[in-house]
């Protein structure tokens, strides 16, 4: 599902049962800020890092994101391309 910005991600999470907590909100959207990421990107990295890690966290997601801004990945699309080609999601 394709959600347009990171809170309504955040909220899609919460009505899934995933509750982040406001300091893992904090440190998601000062991520965001620091990699100066758009919206796609921070949610493929949020999806990433809760599918690897099965909880947040923020080290994990600050070092996909950068990961991600690095390998040129601007759309949804380009980032889950990323974590597909890096296998950084173990097949199940």
């Amino acid at each position: 599902m394709h959600h347009n910005s990171t809170g309504e991600f955040i909220q899609f999470l919460s009505s899934k049962g995933f509750h982040l907590s406001d300091d893992d909100i904090a440190f998601i959207y000062f991520g965001k800020k620091y990699t100066d990421a758009p919206d796609e990107l921070v949610n493929v990295a949020i999806e990433t890092t809760l599918k690897v890690q099965v909880s947040f966290d923020g080290s994990y997601y600050i070092a996909l994101l950068e990961a991600m801004k690095q390998s040129g990945a601007q759309t949804q699309y380009e980032a889950k391309r990323f974590v597909r080609r890096e296998e950084i999601v173990p097949n199940t």
